[in-house]
């Protein structure tokens, strides 16, 4: 077994990551699953990762998940006449709709729906909240606001608006692009960015037709309001912490990243924590104290995954990153507090047969110490249950379909396996985990593992066995 680790990592391709050769590194470091952010980059140069991964995949026989991230309704500004200008706290500034480039005195914002949204007190955040600004002023097609802090602001900076819900859909002209660019290309999963509220999931999950899952982004207020609604139409959450920490204050962030990965655990589905996690590896060959505590504090709160962002995508060392980042996650995860807060942390079951027998072997795991438990599965379902126990051991997740098996890597624990076997004649459900338990050096001769299945065997739906057997 390659991984001996149950929080997943996600890295994020890019310039200084984007070969052959350096997937192959990062993945062989420990990465999981793959982005693919469409805010940069050119269709070819995602299609040419994405060749670069299946071919791993093919020559090292494990699933391989690739996430496509749209890059939303991304506001921001317009542009100055030298490029940048240079504020004063206390002066007052225009934001209109005049295109033409903006100087000290003014800026172009080139959404009126944004004016509609504002008014007096109301408080504007540019480039990530450096640059903060309080309405004091508004007209019919601009409004005037006081700078409160900040010194130099350039071109196209975004901007922010704090508690607000802008009228704007949740998939421009180019996410619709690149959504159906990204299906033909085949990745397994789409995140959705700058959700608001749960029709803007209604419209991608229409979009996108069953041929990925669904993950959502959480950078807006509103969605945090609403995810109860969200996760009901969702199949996996991002807590994308840059652009929601402009959006609420700094020291929330802690509290909603907490709540949101035990919101998101429980209802059964994967949660990754993003945004700089080792943002100094950028630069530096080793990640700051706070970065470390950053990322085990994502694993102590639960999460399935935790990302690297410009950290593999530009940064100067993609492979170290991912290898601290490999050696936080285990290290927490042997910490007798960790193995505590997933033990006192069970979700309640949902309340179906299935779910009953997937907590059923996860204690009977604990009672027999068995080394691995087996679930076979048609849709993911049966072992994202069991992800959703914690369990300190693996779940080698049997699946006919390989598009199930990739999308179940990003999954707490999950060791995903394509068996398309299982759909024709076969052994059996013990002999044959027996067989792949031993290929994958999961297990060995004389050692238990717990196995739930269906019967009838491969109906989607019907996990209704559990056995315990030895390892022959």
């Amino acid at each position: 077994m390659s991984q001996k680790r149950n929080t997943k990592i996600v890295a994020t391709i890019g310039p200084a990551s984007n070969s052959a050769e350096m997937i192959k590194e990062l993945f062989a470091a420990g990465v999981n699953m793959f982005r693919l952010n469409f805010s940069h980059g050119t269709h070819e140069d995602h299609k040419a990762a994405l060749g670069h991964i299946r071919a791993l995949e093919k020559k090292t026989g494990r699933p391989i998940a690739i996430l496509a991230d749209l890059q939303g309704p991304k506001l921001r500004i317009g542009t100055f006449k030298d490029g940048k200008i240079a504020l004063k706290k206390n002066q007052t500034i225009r934001f209109d709709l005049d295109t033409k480039p903006g100087d000290e005195t003014r800026v172009n914002l080139p959404h009126p729906e944004i004016l509609k949204v504002l008014d007096k007190g109301s408080q504007i955040f540019l480039d990530d909240g450096k640059v903060r600004a309080e309405v004091t002023k508004k007209g019919k097609d601009y409004v005037e606001a006081v700078i409160k802090s900040g010194s130099i602001l350039s071109d196209k900076k975004g901007l922010n608006v704090p508690g607000a819900v802008i009228p704007i859909p949740a998939l421009t002209d180019k996410d619709k692009k690149d959504l159906k660019a990204a299906l033909e290309m085949g990745v397994d999963w789409i995140a959705q960015s700058f959700v608001q509220k749960p029709e803007d999931v209604k419209e991608a999950k229409k979009l996108i037709g069953g041929k990925a899952a669904l993950m959502v982004k959480l950078e807006k207020p509103s969605a945090i309001e609403t995810l109860d609604k969200i996760l009901e139409l969702c199949d996996g959450v991002m807590l994308a912490r840059g652009d929601l920490g402009v959006e609420i204050p700094p020291e929330d962030v802690p509290g909603v990243q907490k709540r949101v990965v035990r919101q998101v655990r429980a209802a059964g589905k994967p949660v990754v924590v993003a945004t700089q996690m080792l943002e100094s590896m950028i630069a530096n060959a080793r990640p700051t104290r706070a970065e470390a505590s950053d990322v085990a504090t994502a694993v102590y709160d639960g999460a399935d995954a935790v990302m690297l962002s410009a950290e593999t995508a530009s940064g100067a060392y993609p492979q170290k990153a991912v290898e601290f980042m490999d050696k936080i996650c285990r290290r927490t995860e042997t910490d007798e507090t960790y193995l505590q807060m997933m033990a006192g942390a069970h979700p309640g079951t949902l309340g179906d047969p299935s779910d009953a027998i997937t907590t059923a072997a996860y204690y009977t795991a604990q009672d027999v110490e068995a080394v691995c438990i087996v679930t076979y599965t048609m849709s993911g379902s049966t072992a994202l249950r069991m992800s959703r126990q914690r369990p300190e051991i693996p779940v080698l997740c049997l699946t006919p379909k390989l598009e199930v098996a990739r999308r179940m890597a990003v999954s707490y624990a999950v060791h995903a396996v394509h068996a398309p076997e299982i759909q024709g004649e076969f052994s059996g459900p013990v002999p044959h985990a027996n067989r792949i338990l031993k290929a994958e050096g999961i297990a060995k001769k004389g050692e238990r593992f717990v196995m739930t299945a269906g019967v009838p065997f491969g109906t989607p739906g019907s996990t209704n066995l559990l056995r315990i057997a030895e390892v022959e």
